[in-house]
C-alpha cells in the first residue's frame, strides 16, 4: 500500500461517526476493565443460573470431604482422574443406598395401606381407640369414622367423589409431582458432573483463585483463604453430626416410650433436623400420639426430654459446631439457617450459616481494625473466635497438599 492509499484510508470514515484524535478517556483503563469484568460475571451468572444450584452444592461437597480425598489420592498414587471417580462411585453409593430403603420401606407402606383400605372397603373398619378417647374432639371424630369408614363400601364412594371431583387437580399434581421428581435427578446429575471436575482439577483451580485473591485482596486474603474452606467444612459437618445425633438420641427414646417403628421415626427425626424446627415438630407429634393413645406418662416424658436435648444443642453444641474457626453465636446460626432455607431450600441449610459465618468474620476484623485505628496499631486481619489464632497453629489451607 502507497502513501497516497495510507492516507486515503486514514480518511475513509468509520461505521460509527468519523475519527477523531486521540484524547483523554473519560474513564480510567483500569476501572473500566474492571466494570467490563463485573458486567461479564453478571451476565454470566444470569445465564448461566440454572446451574448455579448444582454447583454451588458441589463446591460445598468438595470443601466438606476434602481431606478425606486428599488422603484417597495419596492412595492412589496422585492420580487425580482416578481419584475422583472412585469419590463419585463412593457418593453415589452413599446415595443410592438411602434412597433405594426409603423407596422400598414407602413401597410396602403403601401397599399395606392400600390392602387395609381394601378390606375396610369391603368390610368397614372400626374406629380406632385412641381417636375415641381424644378430649373434646373424640366423639365428633368417632362419628365422621364411622360414616365414611365404618360401613362396607363408604370408603369407596367417598374416594369416587373425591376424585371424580377434583380429577383435574389431582392430575396436575401428579404431572408437578413427576416434572419435580426429573428435575431433581437432572439436578443431582449436575452436581456429580461439576463435583468430578472438582475433585479432578481442584488443586489447579485453587492456585488460580489463590493468584487472583492476592491480587484483589493482598493484606486479607491470605486469612480469608484459610478461613472460607475451614468454615465450610465444619458447618456440613457440624450440621450432619447434629442431625445424626439427634435422629439416635430422639430414636432410643421413642424405643423407650413405646412408640412403634422407633428406628423408622428416628431416621425421620434426623432427616427434619437438618430443618430449622424439624425436630421438635417430630417428637411433638409423636408425644401428641403417645398422649392420644392414653400413655400420659411416656406422652410427657418424651416431650421434656426431647425440649431438654434441643436446649442443649441449640445453647452449646451447634453454635461450637456449625461456623467452624469463626464460633458463631446462636442468633446469626438461627437466622443463617432461617435465610438459607426461604432462599435457596435444602441447599440454603448449609450454604447459609457459610455467609453468617463470613459476615461474622468481616464485622470482627472492621472492629478490630477500628480499635487498632485508635491505639495507633495496624495490621488487618480476619479475627476467628474474637482472637486470631497463633503462628504456630496456624489453620490449613484447602489447597495445600
Amino acid at each position: 500500500m502507497g502513501v497516497f492509499d495510507r492516507q486515503k484510508a486514514n480518511h475513509e470514515p468509520r461505521w460509527l461517526g468519523s475519527s477523531s484524535p486521540t484524547r483523554t478517556p473519560l474513564i480510567p483503563s483500569i476501572s473500566a476493565a474492571r466494570w467490563l469484568l463485573v458486567l461479564i460475571v453478571a451476565a454470566g451468572v444470569y445465564f448461566f443460573y440454572g446451574f448455579l444450584v448444582p454447583v454451588l452444592a458441589a463446591l460445598v461437597i468438595g470443601f466438606a470431604s476434602w481431606p478425606l480425598y486428599r488422603k484417597l489420592l495419596a492412595r492412589v498414587g496422585g492420580n487425580t482422574t482416578i481419584a475422583a471417580t472412585i469419590a463419585i462411585i463412593m457418593i453415589i453409593t452413599f446415595l443410592v443406598i438411602p434412597i433405594g430403603l426409603a423407596v422400598a420401606y414407602t413401597t410396602g407402606e403403601v401397599r399395606t395401606w392400600v390392602a387395609w383400605a381394601i378390606h375396610a372397603n369391603r368390610t368397614g373398619a372400626p374406629t380406632p381407640n385412641w381417636i375415641v378417647v381424644l378430649p373434646l374432639a373424640g366423639s365428633y371424630l368417632d362419628e365422621v369414622w364411622t360414616k365414611y369408614i365404618g360401613s362396607p363400601g363408604a370408603l369407596g364412594e367417598v374416594i369416587q367423589a373425591v376424585s371424580g371431583a377434583n380429577i383435574g387437580n389431582i392430575y396436575r399434581a401428579v404431572l408437578a409431582a413427576g416434572g419435580g421428581a426429573f428435575h431433581l435427578l437432572l439436578t443431582l446429575l449436575f452436581m456429580l458432573i461439576a463435583l468430578f471436575f472438582v475433585y479432578r482439577d481442584g488443586f489447579s483451580f485453587s492456585k488460580q483463585i489463590d493468584m487472583l485473591g492476592e491480587r484483589i485482596l493482598p493484606n486479607r486474603w491470605e486469612r480469608i483463604s484459610r478461613v472460607v474452606p475451614a468454615t465450610i467444612s465444619s458447618t456440613v459437618m457440624g450440621m450432619t453430626l447434629i442431625a445424626i445425633g439427634e435422629g439416635i438420641v430422639l430414636g432410643l427414646a421413642y424405643w423407650i416410650a413405646g412408640v412403634p417403628s422407633p428406628v423408622t421415626l428416628g431416621v425421620l427425626t434426623g432427616v427434619m433436623a437438618l430443618i430449622p424446627g424439624g425436630a421438635p415438630l417430630s417428637f411433638t407429634l409423636v408425644s401428641i400420639y403417645l398422649l392420644a393413645s392414653g400413655s400420659h406418662v411416656a406422652g410427657i416424658g418424651l416431650f421434656v426430654w426431647g425440649t431438654v436435648e434441643l436446649f442443649i444443642v441449640d445453647k452449646t453444641l451447634r453454635p461450637k459446631l456449625v461456623g467452624g474457626p469463626i464460633k458463631l453465636p446462636f442468633l446469626p446460626t438461627f437466622f443463617g439457617l432461617v435465610g438459607g432455607v426461604k432462599t435457596m431450600g435444602f441447599l440454603g441449610l448449609f450454604i447459609g450459616p457459610v455467609l453468617m459465618a463470613l459476615i461474622v468474620a468481616i464485622w470482627r476484623e472492621w472492629i478490630h481494625e477500628a480499635r487498632n485505628a485508635e491505639k495507633g496499631e495496624t495490621g488487618p486481619q480476619i479475627l476467628i473466635d474474637e482472637q486470631a489464632p497463633s503462628p504456630s497453629k496456624p489453620i490449613p489451607r484447602i489447597a495445600e497438599g
